[in-house]
């Protein structure tokens, strides 16, 4: 059990409580937590099922929730269980090599004195998150709340850091298109519509949970945090705008990516046609004098194989002249 369970610890007025109990020895640690304002903090890592029973009949977490932390691939969400706050959010990471952004998934259980903390995916880590809070006793002295504001805060993180690479490369595919080498972008357009349409599945839906707690509509999290959370809704906003407007940016950009090849396709047919009429007239030339008709005047004529090299070398001089002026060549 202790290999799932990341860190656990009691935390009683801002102030982590120190012990050297093992981290799986759930039952004991609890116990530590005596006082008023005490609550403890679990950070599981991908449990398994009888792992989650444990912490489950430890903490009497609803069956529902820990079936959903347990299968994850959940939409971001807030629901209350009887005594008990389960929140579930997607945390984003962006590989920029692949253009892939990665998600993982994060799911909370609130109770008036516990969080626990269930981690899907490597992306995703909470211990420099938990670090940080426990540097910020002033927070801390919000309860469960804080852990709630702490975690939502990191990952809402995450979602800008993620938009900035978003961003560059939406501005690298903008410059591709309009550069007046010959680019093929849809392939990767597509991929970052895909990698957009991901990060927008875990930004959308949060914010509702996270309007709730920036105005203190939910029962279980202190009221006093709701500045805190309006901080986070404001970080939330701005990333969930960003989505958006890359979104319509990809659009754009396709469109003009297509109306690109469009015009390309018409200057290699005016091409292809001028170099056809260039070919045809010295053919049709040669074609005429290659008829030995026995009255044909020029076929006697000492002159008349130069006079039709001539011909149609000034006509192709002509016809080149012609399509180069009127932008054809």
């Amino acid at each position: 059990m202790g290999a799932v369970i990341v860190d656990s610890a009691v935390y009683r007025q801002g102030r982590r409580v120190e012990d050297d109990l093992a981290a799986g020895d759930l039952a004991s640690i609890r116990k530590l937590a005596t006082e008023p304002g005490d609550f403890v903090w679990v950070g599981l890592h991908e449990p398994n099922e009888e792992e989650l029973a444990t912490v489950r009949n430890e903490f009497d977490l609803h069956p529902l929730a820990v079936e959903d932390a347990y299968h994850a691939h959940q939409r971001p969400k807030l629901e209350r269980y009887e005594h008990t706050l389960f929140l579930t959010l997607k945390s984003l990471w962006y590989v920029d090599e692949d253009d892939a952004v990665e998600t993982g998934e994060i799911n909370m259980f609130v109770g008036p004195d516990f969080v626990i903390t269930v981690r899907h995916g490597s992306g995703s880590e909470l211990h420099s998150a938990r670090r940080d809070l426990e540097a910020k006793s002033a927070v801390l002295t919000h309860g469960p709340s804080a852990v709630v504001y702490a975690v939502c805060d990191r990952v809402v993180d995450g979602y800008l850091s993620v938009m900035d690479s978003l961003e560059e490369d939406v501005d690298e595919v903008e410059t591709s298109v309009f550069s007046p080498q010959r680019t093929n972008d849809s392939a990767r357009i597509y991929t970052l519509k895909r990698e957009i349409a991901e990060a927008r599945r875990a930004v959308l839906p949060l914010r509702e949970p996270m309007r709730r707690f920036a105005t203190g509509a939910v029962p279980g999290i202190d009221e006093n945090s709701a500045p805190f959370f309006r901080d986070v809704l404001d970080h939330l906003t701005r990333a969930a705008e960003t989505v958006d407007g890359l979104d319509q940016l990809l659009s754009t950009a396709f469109d003009a990516h297509i109306a690109q090849i469009s015009v390309q396709q018409n200057e290699d047919m005016r091409k292809i046609s001028a170099g056809a009429a260039i070919v045809v007239v010295p053919t049709l030339i040669a074609g005429v004098y290659g008829m030995n008709f026995h009255h044909m005047p020029e076929l006697g004529w000492t002159y008349g194989y130069p006079y039709a090299i001539a011909l149609m070398a000034a006509a192709v001089v002509l016809l080149w002249m012609w399509f180069k002026h009127s932008g054809w060549l």
